[in-house]
């Protein structure tokens, strides 16, 4: 899958679309969600399950705001509102009170800014009412508002990953060749296959088997919750530019370190050949 683009101060977006880099501009970025599929919709896997799903969570969560710790719980729920991956919610009387404000309601949820001192986190905490159903009794907190998310000890980023989801690398003697328009901009016969669930295949191919002569490096700097931080190019061949067509991880997150240093190019965008069959796009 291609990285997600990791999220700005404000706007922020929930709904698992492309999040602004604070370098890169609005104008560009929409040219770039033009340019590419949505980045966390599976696109062969069917979902199986009634949503929402409901499933307890073994860890210890805490999400931290303007020095404070907004909830600590053991109790944590994973829920599926969406089929991409879950969010944490927690039970009602978890609430942290002394740090909202209500700022609207119906009957079936309130929602409440998160204020700790000067700075505010707007319409960051929602809480389920009788008449939500399976949600009613527990409230969730908007992932992006807060500075920080940790699991046990370790921090987590992005969004709550689905312990459903798995990645899987694999090292390859197979021949890939990739063109732009014509021109080959990467020849290898070590590859390394990316296999993530309910996604396509990415292949990561070793940077000196790639035309470097025509890498330009991007500000576009994104950020996946399972891969890390990545950062893009662009690829000038003599007769066209290509921007943000290619990426690449310098610090992986532990599970996908085999991918440290070698570049991923945007499938649908290129043309590619794997044992010379040419691949779909």
């Amino acid at each position: 899958m291609l990285p997600r683009l990791r999220r700005p101060v404000d706007p922020k977006y929930e709904d698992g679309s492309l999040m602004l880099h604070s370098k890169t501009s609005q104008s560009h970025l929409r040219e770039v969600n033009k340019l590419q599929p949505p980045l966390c919709q599976p696109t062969f896997a069917k979902m199986s399950f009634t949503l929402p799903l409901i499933e307890d969570s073994p860890k210890r969560v805490r999400a931290f705001f303007s020095a404070k710790y907004i909830v600590d719980s053991t109790q944590a729920k994973l829920v599926w509102e969406k089929p991409y991956h879950p969010a944490y919610f927690f039970l009602e009387e978890e609430m942290p009170k002394e740090y909202l404000e209500l700022q609207e309601s119906d009957s079936y949820k309130e929602v409440y800014d998160v204020v700790v001192g000067h700075r505010r986190a707007p319409a960051a905490v929602t809480c389920y009412l009788s008449k939500s159903k399976n949600l009613a009794g527990l409230f969730t907190i908007k992932f992006g508002a807060m500075d920080a998310w940790f699991e046990e000890e370790d921090q987590i980023y992005v969004h709550v990953r689905d312990p459903y989801k798995r990645v899987d690398i694999r090292q390859s003697s197979r021949h890939v060749r990739v063109e732009i328009q014509g021109v080959e901009v990467a020849n290898t016969h070590m590859p390394r296959f990316l296999y993530e669930t309910g996604l396509r295949v990415r292949t990561y191919i070793p940077k000196p088997h790639c035309r470097l002569e025509y890498f330009e490096p991007s500000k576009l700097v994104t950020e996946c919750a399972y891969k890390g931080e990545a950062k893009f190019y662009h690829v000038q061949i003599p007769s066209h530019r290509e921007d943000d067509i290619a990426w690449w991880y310098r610090n992986p997150t532990p599970g996908c370190g085999e991918i440290r240093g070698f570049v991923a190019f945007a499938d649908e965008r290129v043309d590619m050949w794997v044992d010379g069959e040419k691949q779909e796009h």
